[in-house]
């Protein structure tokens, strides 16, 4: 069982979208001087992976030992050519369970590496939801939503012990031998007083609940409010209960969702838990003005989490994800104020009457969707009636 043990003296900067967490990012590759490791589900070679490649591979020339690691699945269309130029500049590049059969029926092929990771001279780290890939999706919508965080303070070196031992994993699974040696790292930053956070990692080794435990716990104990905002949401029983358990002892508990828009799939099935949420006093909204991505939380504006995973069972059960969990009023303040920014500005809210007066055929839609989910998790052997009861 996780349990929330958060360290002191650290820096953390909240980045808000692609507009502010690329030139942060960008800005720590040209610093780097030893060492880079970045983790990411998805590379796009658009506007902005082609720049963040550039950099990437600039810092390899000038001796940076620059290691990659990105999906296999989100980055199987990664282009050769790039695949090239980034290995022939020294940038040291894998992919996780690389997809040799596109059709397999292999399960282990869900166990994705979900995490959107970085690491530069042991020093700073970014952690967060946000891709390598630029976040505007088209001229009527806004840029994509979603977060990240700026880290500096004694859990960079749980990060970079993280990254070091994914990549030595990835290295010797694909017989990169010279890659999967240990690197020790020396630095000589001096912590000052700042915020307390805790990095948390969902893998299937040791940590197969652990970001799960830590959303319970911090729901378990929350006094006064819970905002949630996850681009997917289809909680399993322990967590939708634990929300529930905390709206009828009046908490306020607040969910931003997003539309049908992306992945309809699970959007639909997730609102087979609508009726019960709003029937204990959750209030929920509905993301409008594009795509999100985001995977936020703040309780009682004390705690906040920042991280990769989703709250569906992709993320929960199966992928690899990182959340960092910062107890700070500031930090809390802060985030909390911008998801309210975004309820106010951008999102629908969600009535009971809305629920109540929905027509046959969306009402079939939505229970036909959630079927399906869990047929699926059923087949695949993850979760099934367990989760999902």
């Amino acid at each position: 069982m996780i349990k929330l043990q958060p360290k002191p003296h650290h820096q953390v900067t909240l980045l808000r979208n692609g507009a502010e967490f690329f030139p942060a990012l960008l800005a720590q590759i040209a610093l780097a001087k030893v060492e880079i490791q970045l983790e990411t589900y998805l590379f796009e070679p658009d506007e902005i992976g082609l720049v963040v490649a550039e950099a990437l591979m600039a810092a390899a020339r000038r001796g940076v030992r620059v290691s990659v690691l990105v999906d296999g699945f989100g980055a199987r269309d990664f282009p050769r050519l790039l695949r090239y130029q980034m290995r022939q500049t020294g940038v040291r590049l894998l992919f996780f369970r690389p997809e040799i059969q596109r059709f397999s029926l292999n399960r282990s092929r869900l166990r994705r590496m979900h995490r959107k990771l970085s690491c530069f001279d042991g020093e700073v780290a970014f952690v967060g939801g946000i891709n390598i890939l630029s976040d505007f999706d088209g001229p009527e919508l806004a840029p994509r939503y979603d977060y990240a965080v700026q880290v500096q303070g004694p859990i960079v070196a749980d990060i970079r012990e993280v990254l070091s031992h994914e990549w030595r994993h990835s290295a010797w699974a694909q017989l990169k031998k010279a890659w999967a040696r240990r690197y020790v790292l020396n630095t000589s930053t001096q912590y000052i007083d700042g915020a307390e956070a805790q990095l948390i990692i969902r893998d299937n080794t040791r940590n197969r609940g652990a970001i799960e435990q830590a959303y319970l716990q911090l729901i378990e104990q929350a006094k006064s409010e819970i905002v949630i905002a996850n681009a997917y949401f289809l909680p399993g029983y322990q967590l939708r209960n634990a929300l529930l358990k905390a709206a009828r002892r009046g908490v306020a508990v607040v969910l931003l969702l997003q539309d049908e828009r992306d992945h309809a799939l699970l959007q639909y099935a997730s609102w087979a838990f609508y009726r019960p949420l709003l029937k204990a006093g959750v209030e929920i909204y509905q993301y409008r003005a594009g795509f999100m991505h985001a995977k936020v939380a703040v309780f009682d504006g004390q705690w906040a989490t920042v991280g990769s995973s989703n709250i569906d069972p992709f993320s929960l059960l199966l992928a690899r994800e990182a959340n960092v969990f910062i107890r700070d009023e500031r930090f809390a303040t802060q985030l909390r104020a911008d998801l309210h920014h975004h309820l106010r500005a951008d999102a629908r809210a969600v009535l009971p009457e809305h629920v109540q007066q929905a027509n046959w055929g969306l009402r079939a839609l939505v229970w036909s969707c959630f079927a399906l989910v869990r047929l699926l998790m059923g087949l695949s052997g993850y979760g099934g009636k367990k989760y999902l009861e």
